[in-house]
């Protein structure tokens, strides 16, 4: 089976369903968005800070997997294909991980400019492009259905992202950056 099909040369892609729809439209918009989060956790997932956090991370690409298979999928068709499914016990465990990073790292008390190291930077680029893919999702649910669980994993995940930026800054000693307004 050759990569390219060719089928979206003039413009336009297939959802789950067979609707064609343009490349821009905001369905494409929002999961390719939910794509480009993926590649970013595996960015961070591959820095060497994480190796211990390497099967958490994983789970949660997974997890974005089946959010880009439901928004990929077109609301208005009974589709017959088995996609995959996100449950309330997926916003428990990034909750219960952000408990449990937090722990030892000091109280925040102003806010932090991303930077400090280059692993973190990475992190901070992905928590960026989750709070994006949550605006995305968020607009789509006003023209389209949505699973409000979509954007709660979403929320969830970029403050998952942000502890995990604070962890990591704390682990490999580097100086947090905090923001201070000019006067």
């Amino acid at each position: 089976m050759k990569i390219y099909t060719k089928t979206g040369d003039k413009g336009t892609t297939a959802l789950i369903g067979g609707t064609r729809v343009a490349k821009s439209h905001l369905r494409i918009e929002a999961y390719g968005t939910i794509d480009e989060l993926n590649s970013y956790i595996g960015l961070v997932r591959d820095q060497e800070v994480n190796y211990k956090r390497a099967d958490i991370l994983k789970e949660i690409q997974d997890r974005l997997f089946t959010i880009g298979s439901v928004l990929a999928t077109d609301p208005d068709k009974n589709v017959k294909m088995v996609t995959p499914d996100l449950h309330a016990e997926d916003v428990t465990l990034l909750e219960q991980e952000i408990d449990a990073m937090s722990e030892d790292v000091p109280p925040l008390r102003a806010f932090v400019l991303p930077g400090g190291h280059q692993s973190v930077s990475f992190c901070h680029i992905a928590r960026c492009v989750c709070r994006r893919a949550e605006r995305l999702a968020i607009r789509l649910q006003e023209e389209s259905p949505v699973e409000d669980l979509v954007i709660i994993y979403l929320n969830r995940l970029s403050d998952y992202l942000f502890a995990l930026c604070r962890r990591m800054t704390h682990e490999l000693q580097a100086e947090e950056i905090t923001w201070k307004a000019r006067v």
